[in-house]
C-alpha cells in the first residue's frame, strides 16, 4: 500500500548530534584524490609499506585451518594470543603488563571514543597539548569537555605547567612520540616529570603513542607506561606498523578502567572482529616485525630528509618548522598575518594541498600553522610540491 502524501519527517537530532563536526581532514582528502594534487594532507601510512604477501599468507592459514573460529563471534576484550602479545611486548624496564590489561578496539580511535565515554562528563577538564591529535579533539568534544590547553614548546608539552592546570581534570591527553601533528618528541627528563606530577594529582595520563616504533636514528624512547603502570593508560595500533585497512588498535589500563572500557564496548559492536585479530597474530607472532618496522623507518626517513631539505631550500625567510626524528609529520609555522586556511584554497589551485593548523588546538586556535605530511609522496614530488608551497607563501610576505 502506498501512503498518500506523507508528511515530511523532521529530524529531531540530539544535542549530542548538533555538536559533531566533520574533520577538518578527510574534508580535505576528498578534494587530494585528484591526481593532479601533490597531496601532503593525509596522515596516511605509505602503501608501499603494506605487507600484502605476508598477510595474503596469513588470512590463508587462519581460513583454512581455524575458519570456523575465525569467522564466529569473538571476546569483547579480543583475541587472547595476541592480548598477550601486546602484553608480552610492554613489559620492559622492570613493569610487567598482564593480558587482562590489555583491550584490542577497532582501531584506535575507538579507543579514544571509549575512553571519552566512560572518563568524561559534560564540562569535565581534560588536558590537552597545544597543538593536539584532531582525532583525539573530534572524539572527546563528542561528551562535552572543557579543554585545556598545556602549554608546549620545541620540546614538546611542558610538564610543570600541569601542576596547576590539572587540579580537578579527569585525564591528560599526550602523544610522546612523533606527535601528530607537529612530529615533536617529549625527552626522556620531561616524561618522568610528566608521570611523577600526574601521579601526586591522581591524574590517569593517557599515552597515545601510534608512531612510537617509527624512529629514524634511535631506538625509540622509554614509554611512560613502565614508569606508572597503575597510573598510565597506553594506546597501540597496527595501522602504522602493518596497515590501517586492519582498524586494528588496543588500550592497556589497569583492570578497573579496562573493565568499564569492556562493558562500553559490548554496547559499540561487541568485539572486535576475530578474523583480523587472528591474522594480526599469525603475521607477527614469530618476529616478522623485527624485519618490516626498519624497512618502514628507512623510508619515512628518506623522505623527510627530502622535505627537510626542499623547505630549507624554497620557504622564505620568516617560516619555521619542526624537525622531527621519527614519525609521519612536520609542523610549520607562518608569519602571524597569513591565515593557512586560504592559503590552502589557493595551494590547491595550484596543485598543492596540506591540513591548515587551526583544528588541531583544543582552544585558541593558531591559524598561521599548517601540517605536512610527506610518508606517500616520492621525494622528486616532495620537492615539486614544497617548491610550488613557498613561492606562494613568499608572495604573501
Amino acid at each position: 500500500m502506498k501512503i498518500e502524501n506523507p508528511t515530511p519527517l523532521q529530524w529531531r537530532f540530539s544535542q549530542r548530534a548538533q555538536k559533531l563536526q566533520s574533520s577538518a581532514i578527510r574534508e580535505i582528502l576528498k578534494i587530494t584524490m585528484r591526481p593532479e594534487i601533490i597531496s601532503f594532507a593525509g596522515g596516511l601510512p605509505s602503501p608501499a609499506t603494506f605487507p600484502v604477501e605476508q598477510l595474503k599468507v596469513a588470512f590463508d592459514k587462519i581460513l583454512s585451518e581455524q575458519g570456523k573460529v575465525a569467522l564466529q563471534y569473538g571476546p569483547t576484550d579480543g583475541y587472547g594470543p595476541l592480548r598477550e602479545w601486546v602484553a608480552n611486548s610492554l613489559s620492559t624496564n622492570g613493569a610487567k603488563i598482564m593480558a587482562n590489561q590489555v583491550m584490542m578496539t577497532s582501531g584506535s580511535q575507538q579507543g579514544l571514543d571509549l575512553l571519552g565515554k566512560v572518563l568524561i562528563d559534560e564540562d569535565s577538564k581534560v588536558l590537552v597539548e597545544t597543538p593536539s591529535y584532531l582525532g583525539a579533539l573530534q572524539a572527546f568534544s563528542l561528551y562535552g569537555p572543557e579543554f585545556v590547553s598545556v602549554p608546549s614548546d620545541e620540546g614538546g608539552l611542558i610538564p610543570e605547567t600541569v601542576a596547576t592546570l590539572g587540579q580537578g581534570a579527569r585525564m591528560l591527553y599526550a602523544l610522546p612520540n612523533f606527535q601528530n601533528p607537529t612530529g615533536r618528541t617529549l625527552s626522556v627528563e620531561r616524561r618522568h616529570a610528566l608521570v611523577d606530577i600526574c601521579a601526586r594529582l591522581g591524574l590517569p595520563l593517557i599515552e597515545d603513542d601510534p608512531y612510537g616504533a617509527l624512529s629514524y636514528r634511535a631506538e625509540p624512547l622509554p614509554k611512560m607506561l613502565s614508569m606508572n603502570p597503575g597510573g598510565v593508560i597506553y594506546m597501540g595500533s597496527f595501522s602504522k606498523i602493518l596497515t590501517p585497512g586492519i582498524r586494528l588498535g588496543y588500550v592497556v589500563a589497569p583492570r578497573p578502567l579496562i573493565e568499564k572500557l569492556e562493558q562500553a564496548k559490548q554496547a559499540t559492536d561487541l568485539h572486535t572482529a576475530q578474523l583480523t585479530q587472528m591474522v594480526v597474530y599469525e603475521t607477527i607472532k614469530d618476529g616478522f616485525l623485527d624485519q618490516h618496522i626498519p624497512t618502514i623507518r628507512k623510508l619515512y626517513s628518506d623522505q623527510c630528509d627530502a622535505m627537510l631539505d626542499a623547505l630549507k631550500t624554497y620557504f622564505p625567510s620568516g617560516t619555521s618548522w619542526t624537525k622531527p626524528e621519527g614519525g609521519m609529520f612536520i609542523w610549520v609555522t607562518l608569519p602571524k598575518h597569513i591565515d593557512s586556511v586560504k592559503l590552502l584554497a589557493e595551494a590547491v589551485e595550484q596543485h598543492v594541498a596540506f591540513v591548515p593548523g587551526g583544528p588541531f588546538y583544543g582552544n585558541t586556535p593558531e591559524q598561521h600553522t599548517l601540517r605536512l605530511s610527506f610518508v606517500t609522496v616520492p621525494p622528486a614530488k616532495i620537492r615539486e610540491g614544497i617548491e610550488r608551497l613557498g613561492k606562494l607563501i613568499a608572495s604573501k610576505i
